[in-house]
Parts: C-alpha cells; sequence; structure tokens
C-alpha cells in the first residue's frame, strides 16, 4: 500500500507520512523496510517475528454473535 504523503528523505533514511491519511491502519518496521497495511474491522492483527526480525503479520478476522 502507498501513502500519497509517506516519503524517505534519502538523505537522513527518514521516514516522513501524513498522519491524518492513518486511519486504522499499522506501520511495521524492520530489516529497514516499512510497510502500511490496514486493521481489520473486527478481529486481531499479529506481527510474527524470528531471532529479532520480523516475518510476517496475520490477521484473524471475526465478527462477535
Amino acid at each position: 500500500m502507498r501513502l500519497k504523503e509517506m516519503k524517505i528523505d534519502t538523505a537522513t533514511m527518514r521516514l516522513q507520512l501524513d498522519i491524518m491519511e492513518l486511519n486504522n491502519k499499522v506501520i511495521v518496521i524492520g530489516n529497514g523496510k516499512a510497510k502500511v497495511t490496514d486493521l481489520p474491522e473486527h478481529g486481531e492483527t499479529t506481527i510474527v517475528t524470528h531471532q529479532g526480525k520480523v516475518k510476517r503479520v496475520k490477521w484473524d478476522e471475526g465478527e462477535e454473535f
């Protein structure tokens, strides 16, 4: 997913973004990479790591009955 106002300053290697665009989103930063993804309406989001590195992001969506 690409945000309109998400930029990396190549001189300083800093991530700059407009937080007003981040409604119900999560930013995962690992291994020098940044990824933005939507959070589920109802559910759990799990960030799986191995040896201190992000391996995957899992979603378990559901709705109370």
